[in-house]
């Protein structure tokens, strides 16, 4: 009698296949990034525009690398996207919820409606078992709600989990950030889903991507807190310039200082014009909001004091830029180089740079912006500025110079060249990121943000912004 039975190796499974209900910024960049890991790729927008555009290898928005990501993996077959929800479900083992959680409309609660309605889209249209990944940024308690919509809308012979699995991106380096984490956190997962999760990302988690298991409402809170801290270090930073405005000290120098302490770090500690963009500032209200409905009143003070200063920020490069200029901008010409919320990318949602922009219109100045990726989504949102094709465009006749977004174009500049454009010769260095003392030496009276000015010796007439 022969035997055959233990050398024989375990079939291997067959790969997840893998749906991404959601083609924004989160949602775009985790489908493009799956399917480059090797899996097969559905994704799934209600905007049939977003989803041709796609398809033609075209991101609806600016990220470096992503749109040749999606063209290679499109041609290869991996990835294709889809209005319909019922034909994705289908063919996907994990469902990845990438949809927005923007704030509500007179709350600073998160508007949870797009997240409700992906996981009973995806829970009614289940033909096997699944399962269902929320990696969108929720306040803590969604994971649980959720779970219960989709035992209410699945079918009763499908084995469906709902675990939460938060994003880090960072926008600019989103590629990167999805392709090697810094760290993969799943939330509230079986034996079963935290196998099948470690199976979609072996590939991070063989080049040495920590993996943290947690519960599903620390998994929720991850993502929120961390831009919390992130949000109350620039605006503990910020706070600090006013001190030094005040005292005649240098900010830069005093966060440099701080950054050689090891339990402080460097980064996020860059005064300025603050925070903006789609996460921090609408995650730290949600957060608030939050913690005030669970009676966490310790946590809703300190979160209020970091906007409150954020939001100061903008007024005082408006406060700058009048006394500049006599005290009056009306009629009086402002180039502004930067629109976007923050270089390498074209997003203008809350951003700073724009919201000075408009402030400095609405007060009567003829602004003209220049910004090298984001003309086109800040027309669309703030069609009655003006906008240049090129930064010596805007600086062109400008009595006022201010840069809001600080790309690398700017912070290279020539300034004798730009000094020889202008009608005026202050600029406003809401970024505190020119090199002032070459400024200077053209010719100009260059004004920071919590900095000594540095007051050009070759213009008699430009005298820094009084400290009062």
């Amino acid at each position: 009698m022969t035997s055959t039975s233990s050398t024989k190796k375990p079939k291997e499974q067959p790969a997840p296949r893998i749906s991404v209900i959601g083609t924004g910024y989160l949602g775009a960049t985790h489908a493009a990034a799956m399917a480059e890991l090797g899996f097969d790729v559905i994704g799934v927008d209600t905007d049939p525009h977003k989803v041709a555009e796609l398809t033609e290898g075209r991101a609806p928005f600016f990220e470096p690398g992503l749109p040749e990501l999606i063209r290679s993996n499109v041609a290869a077959g991996r990835l294709r996207f889809t209005t319909d929800i019922a034909e994705a479900v289908a063919v996907s083992d994990v469902h990845f919820i990438c949809v927005g959680t923007p704030q509500q409309s007179g709350s600073f609660a998160a508007n949870l409606s797009y997240v409700e309605a992906a996981a009973r889209g995806i829970a009614a249209h289940l033909t096997h078992d699944a399962l269902i990944v929320g990696k969108s940024t929720v306040p803590v308690g969604t994971g649980a709600r959720l779970r219960a919509i989709v035992a209410e809308a699945a079918p009763a012979e499908v084995d469906v989990e709902l675990v939460w699995n938060p994003e880090f991106l960072r926008e600019g380096k989103a590629v990167d950030d999805t392709l090697r984490p810094d760290r993969l956190v799943f939330g509230g997962t079986s034996e079963r889903s935290e196998a099948l999760l470690r199976r979609v990302y072996a590939r991070p988690i063989a080049d040495g991507t920590p993996v943290l298991v947690a519960d599903l409402p620390t998994a929720e809170l991850v993502k929120v807190s961390a831009n919390a801290f992130l949000a109350t270090k620039i605006s503990f930073i910020n706070a600090i310039a006013e001190v030094c405005d005040a005292a005649g000290a240098d900010v830069s120098l005093l966060a440099d200082a701080l950054g050689h302490d090891a339990r402080i770090g460097r980064q996020f500690l860059n005064a300025g014009l603050g925070f903006g963009g789609g996460c921090l500032p609408k995650d730290i209200r949600a957060l608030m909001h939050r913690s005030n409905e669970l009676g966490a009143h310790a946590a809703v003070g300190l979160l209020q004091q970091v906007d409150e200063i954020n939001m100061g920020r903008r007024q005082r490069v408006i406060d700058l830029a009048l006394e500049a200029l006599g005290g009056s901008v009306l009629n009086r010409r402002i180039g502004v180089l930067g629109a976007a919320f923050k270089p390498h990318t074209d997003d203008v949602r809350d951003s700073p740079a724009l919201n000075v922009a408009a402030a400095l219109h609405l007060r009567g100045a003829q602004v003209v912006v220049y910004d090298p990726q984001a003309r086109g989504t800040a027309q669309r949102l703030f069609p009655t500025l003006g906008y240049a094709e090129s930064m010596e465009e805007a600086v062109d006749g400008a009595d006022l110079t201010v840069v809001l977004t600080e790309w690398d174009e700017f912070t290279g500049a020539d300034p004798a060249r730009l000094g020889a454009l202008a009608s005026g010769s202050t600029v406003i260095d809401a970024r505190n990121c020119l090199d002032a003392a070459s400024w200077n030496a053209a010719g100009w009276t260059v004004l920071g943000m919590g900095r000594v000015p540095e007051t050009a010796a070759l213009v008699p007439d430009a005298l820094p912004v009084p400290i009062h």
